[in-house]
């Protein structure tokens, strides 16, 4: 009878894994319960959804030195989300189709989550993918420069923090059983470092009165190319999860690239971010499944990356052609290494988070007087920089701003997994430094998460000047990634 007993249980065993069911077995009058999926009376669960947050019509589409009103939707835009339960820490990651989102309409967006839910803000995180055709959810007009954080919600930004909410709290209906692995691939043909430092004697003026070392987007083919200002990160990483039958639950990427571009005018398109999504649940064959599979790329480490190759050739793309070439790249390298994933029935679960104070930069006293001249200076008398009256109006409106800020510094365990997020356009030297000095075994940063501040370059950056380092661009102390680094390998340490 113990050995019979024994073999039904292997037997049984297999048929939870195969199925994903609680099984009761009932032998004589005794009665075994068997959780599927679980180490010992611990069980993994997690669940997903996309909430449409595409915008009316008319808005001003930001991210560029203009604004054109939204006339076309290309491709719907979504809050992708991802709940992941160990049974006892519940852990949420979303990310939003947006250029960057503004704190207070996260912390909204978590505050209803966690009266709605019981999940803690700090175990909540959300970041935009930073697509440069979406409209604005900092504010309209000169709002989404200036400091208010103490203003109400627009209409954008409340309907975006209630539909971020509802896609959590449905993400956390559709938990069940699950199992969960993570990899990574490397594709470096669409990552190159923006910022290029110049031949000598190569003049490189700036719209703040002075000149650099580093130049943003020099040309393709500029015959004064010297080098690139820094490095690029050509991993991308994926966290896969699946329901114990295989069905694909969620995939969530990370790859340190910028928006790619190439949008007609007026038009809302989700970039790249959204194609990688799209092609990925082809490639799954996830189509049409209920509950929905759910992908989402998020934004790494790319403050100084995109996607141009300045020493050439230029290569024409027709419009949306060339994150089309970008997105599938991505997804199938991603597909290839997603054969290779070993998958871990239950994982430890953890996050938390810090305030860290930061100063915000003011102008020098020489600074400070050029844009005075700047400002008063007629229209038709031109500067030494098309961009002079630009700046100068932007420094100003930095005034709004107050002389330090809070921002949140956050990280989750996953496993022997870390990732971290970061509230700015964060340099890939950055990402880079956390994945080599991380405790745990693999690592990724996701970017402009938990409110947008800025670029974040490194002190080494600031001294070679450029766009992203320019005040107004950049607008805390240089040394705020020295801080940001050590804050998230405290936390990393207090994690392990």
């Amino acid at each position: 009878m113990k050995k019979i007993l024994s073999k039904d249980f292997m037997l049984f065993g297999r048929n939870i894994r195969l199925h994903g069911l609680t099984i009761c077995m009932v032998f004589l009058t005794y009665m075994v319960c068997v959780p599927a999926f679980s180490q010992g009376n611990r069980s993994f669960q997690a669940g997903a959804h996309k909430s449409n947050i595409t915008p009316k019509l008319g808005g001003p589409i930001i991210g560029n030195w203009n604004s054109p009103p939204a006339e076309y939707v290309h491709d719907e835009l979504y809050a992708r989300s991802i709940v992941m339960d160990d049974g006892e820490t519940k852990l949420v990651v979303v990310t939003v189709d947006n250029v960057g989102v503004d704190q207070k309409v996260f912390d909204a967006a978590k505050q209803t989550i966690e009266e709605a839910t019981g999940i803690p803000a700090s175990h909540v995180l959300i970041a935009s993918t930073h697509t440069h055709s979406a409209t604005s959810a900092r504010g309209v007009g000169d709002k989404g420069r200036e400091w208010h954080a103490d203003e109400p919600l627009d209409e954008y930004q409340s309907f975006m923090a209630s539909r971020i909410s509802d896609g959590v709290q449905i993400a956390l209906r559709n938990l069940e059983p699950a199992k969960i692995g993570w990899g990574s691939v490397d594709v470096p043909q669409h990552v190159f470092n923006r910022r290029w430092k110049m031949k000598p004697g190569t003049p490189v003026p700036n719209p703040l009165g002075g000149t650099d070392i580093a130049k943003m987007n020099p040309g393709v083919g500029n015959p004064d190319l010297l080098e690139p200002a820094g490095p690029t990160d050509p991993e991308v990483s994926y966290i896969s999860i699946q329901a114990i039958d295989g069905r694909p639950l969620a995939l969530l990427a990370n790859y340190s690239l910028h928006y790619v571009g190439g949008v007609p005018k007026g038009h809302i398109s989700a970039d790249y971010f959204g194609m990688f999504a799209d092609k990925i649940q082809e490639l799954l064959g996830a189509d049409r499944q209920n509950p929905g599979f759910v992908a989402m790329m998020s934004n790494g480490t790319s403050g100084d990356i995109n996607n141009i190759n300045f020493r050439g050739p230029n290569v024409k793309h027709p419009p949306y052609g060339k994150m089309k070439v970008v997105a599938d790249d991505v997804a199938n390298a991603v597909m290839k290494g997603y054969q290779d994933i070993s998958y871990q029935d239950w994982v430890p679960l953890s996050a938390k988070q810090a305030q860290l104070k930061l100063k915000v930069r003011r102008p020098s006293p020489e600074l400070a007087k050029f844009v005075e001249e700047v400002n008063a200076r007629p229209e038709s008398v031109k500067g030494r920089h098309s961009l002079e009256k630009t700046y100068a109006k932007r420094i100003k409106q930095m005034e709004t701003f107050p002389d330090d800020i809070d921002v949140i510094i956050q990280a989750f365990k996953i496993g022997d997994l870390s990732i971290g997020a970061i509230p700015f356009e964060t340099f890939v030297e950055i990402g880079l430094e956390l994945k080599q000095k991380s405790p745990m075994k693999d690592h990724f940063t996701i970017a402009l998460a938990n409110g947008l501040y800025g670029y974040l370059p490194t002190p080494a950056q600031h001294k070679l000047g450029g766009y992203e380092t320019w005040l107004s661009t950049n607008r805390v102390e240089e040394v705020a990634s020295d801080k940001i680094i050590a804050q998230l390998l405290d936390i990393f340490n207090d994690l392990k």
